[in-house]
């Protein structure tokens, strides 16, 4: 199924081994006008001659017998359970809510919805019953379907969610729901006639989390998945590809690739860049449902042989931290890791490559236009005219088929050097259409418009561009802030502090003064085997201090046990910023 192709134009990078202008200059998209995410994802490989026996996800710590599930098991089931959900009533373009983590039956789901043509919505399981009432609410789903983790939630909030008309219980759930799960596929056919999708038909509905007011639902279009695929190829070093088409490739891998992230899938980071991109090149995922913890990643890992990975740089951090030197206790297949979700930071990068033996491919995208900007590092191999330097620190180029920029409050392009907003146009640098974008924000019109300038869609994420179209990241916008007439981008702050033996993780705020109007704030979790006193604090200010200019290293540090986290592993630097604000005002009362 092909979905892209490269021109013959050449255009020769300025630098020997960087491929980048070359690949991303000549490539060009080709977008069927029906395309089905389901179809790409499942039914193609479930067709193929190997397709009882070709595995699409493993689920770590099942019983022998339960312990795969192959792409012909996962259309038949996907097809029984399509059939359920026209029984319920599910038409065309009804959402439909998925609450489970990392299982079989979620992907099951997921194929099931798509196929019909009508919208998963995916929602956490550790959302609480108001996070879930007003998604449920605002897209007025149909049907839920969950698990034991979420059943008690969906059941407190169902009584206000009056579009909601079937929950479908798996497992231990299905006690409590209106259907259960197992029961329903038995009686239904494993035989299901898919819909013919158009590529720019809304496939998945999440919702995103801004700085104010409430969540945004970001519709995203079947289209969206061919659109990530660039990327993902870059980053994942050629992911499932064989040997004798993979640049720089060393025989014998990519076929046996297997893919593991910690993600969870209801977030984009997860489904769209793990899940679906997986299943799409009919290479196996690893599902795993457990809490995360390094030496769990690590042993998982080694049990499976997972050779393509995405770790958010927190998951990073903790590993580095806990498993310094993993070579001595674990044999890993690792040819790629790709990180997102913060900055890398140059410690991080260090230990991929040196105790990994992978160079990170830092990646950039956001739901609304994911996979945009990241590396291509090829772990340092660049024979075969593909990939390109990854630069520590650095978020990257734009990936192929994607024209990305930096831009000021006008809409206009800002010069080398200079910070600006993220932006991605609508069009890629031959003038056609890019596939990644969104088909807008659920019934917010408002929201939609104010997220373009032009053919620009900003990202709300600020950065710099060197002279080489390397973006470095500066922060969030709401993220970046004056000190003493200084702008301050916490990620760099942060990034040094974690260099620090005593340092697991840090986030970087403003604290309100009189004088300055901020001040550099640093809330640390330390290491084990370290604490907090009046002796680190001094140490860690003049570690900032020797590395970074004097007006950064941070005048005040709290210690404490873990910084609050998103459910996609970011850190909420808002929420420390408005502890500091409601105390700075109890100070004044």
């Amino acid at each position: 199924m092909p979905v892209s192709q490269g021109s013959d134009k050449a255009v020769h990078g300025p630098h020997p081994g960087d491929h980048w202008p070359r690949m991303h200059g000549g490539f060009r998209w080709v977008v069927p006008e029906r395309f089905n995410i389901a179809q790409a994802c499942c039914t193609r490989w479930a067709q193929a001659p190997d397709g009882a026996n070709r595995i699409a996800i493993r689920q770590h710590g099942a019983k022998r017998e339960g312990a795969v599930l192959t792409f012909a098991a996962l259309q038949a089931q996907a097809d029984r359970l399509s059939n359920v959900l026209a029984s319920l009533g599910v038409r065309r373009g009804d959402r439909v809510a998925l609450v489970m983590p990392q299982r079989f039956e979620t992907a099951i789901a997921y194929m099931a919805i798509f196929q019909m043509g009508a919208v998963a919505m995916p929602l956490s399981m550790l959302f609480g019953p108001e996070a879930l009432e007003y998604r449920l609410q605002d897209s007025e789903a149909a049907v839920a379907i969950c698990d034991e983790s979420s059943i008690a939630n969906l059941l407190a909030v169902r009584a206000d969610c009056p579009s909601l008309r079937t929950l479908v219980g798996v497992g231990a759930a299905a006690l409590q729901a209106d259907l259960d799960w197992g029961v329903e596929l038995a009686r239904h056919s494993p035989r299901f006639t898919a819909a013919r999708t158009k590529a720019d038909e809304g496939a998945v509905l999440i919702y995103t989390s801004g700085t104010t007011g409430p969540p945004k639902g970001a519709l995203i279009p079947h289209r969206a998945l061919i659109g990530n695929l660039p990327g993902f190829v870059c980053s994942q070093n050629w992911f499932g590809f064989p040997a004798s088409v993979r640049p720089g490739a060393v025989e014998g891998q990519g076929s046996d690739a297997v893919f593991w992230s910690p993600a969870d899938w209801a977030w984009t980071g997860g489904l769209m860049d793990a899940l679906l991109p997986s299943l799409y090149f009919g290479r196996p995922i690893v599902a795993f449902n457990g809490r995360f913890g390094p030496e769990v990643a690590f042993a998982l890992m080694q049990e499976h042989g997972v050779t393509h990975s995405f770790l958010f740089p927190t998951a990073l951090k903790a590993m580095m931290k806990a498993v310094p030197e993993p070579g001595r206790h674990y044999r890993l297949k690792l040819q790629a890791i790709m990180s997102a979700g913060e900055a890398v930071g140059d410690a991080v990068f260090a230990y991929c490559r040196d105790q990994l033996g992978v160079v990170v491919n830092e990646m950039f995208g956001q739901t609304e236009i994911n996979y945009v900007v990241g590396n291509c590092s090829m772990n340092g191999r660049t024979e075969g005219g593909a990939g390109w330097p990854a630069r520590a620190g650095s978020m990257g180029r734009p990936y192929p088929g994607h024209r990305v920029a930096v831009i000021d409050d006008d809409g206009n392009e800002c010069p080398a050097g200079v910070p600006g907003d993220v932006a991605v146009n609508r069009f890629d640098v031959h003038g056609d259409p890019d596939p990644i974008f969104f088909l807008g924000y659920w019934r917010n019109d408002g929201a939609t418009r104010r997220k373009y300038t032009g053919d620009w869609c900003r990202t709300g994420d600020l950065a710099t561009r060197d002279e080489d179209g390397y973006l470095w990241y500066q922060g969030r916008a709401d993220d970046v802030f004056k000190a003493a007439g200084y702008r301050i981008g916490p990620s760099e702050i942060e990034n040094c502090l974690v260099k620090h033996p005593a340092v697991a993780n840090a986030a970087v705020v403003p604290k309100p003064d009189a004088e300055r109007g901020a001040l550099v704030k640093a809330y640390v979790v330390l290491a084990p085997g370290h604490a907090g006193g009046d002796a680190l604090v001094a140490e860690l200010q003049q570690h900032v201090r020797g590395k970074l200019a004097p007006y950064e290293y941070p005048k005040e540090i709290e210690f404490i046990e873990a910084l609050p986290m998103t459910t996609t592993g970011k850190v909420q630097r808002r929420v420390l910023r408005l502890q500091e604000e409601e105390r700075a005002r109890a100070l004044q009362s």
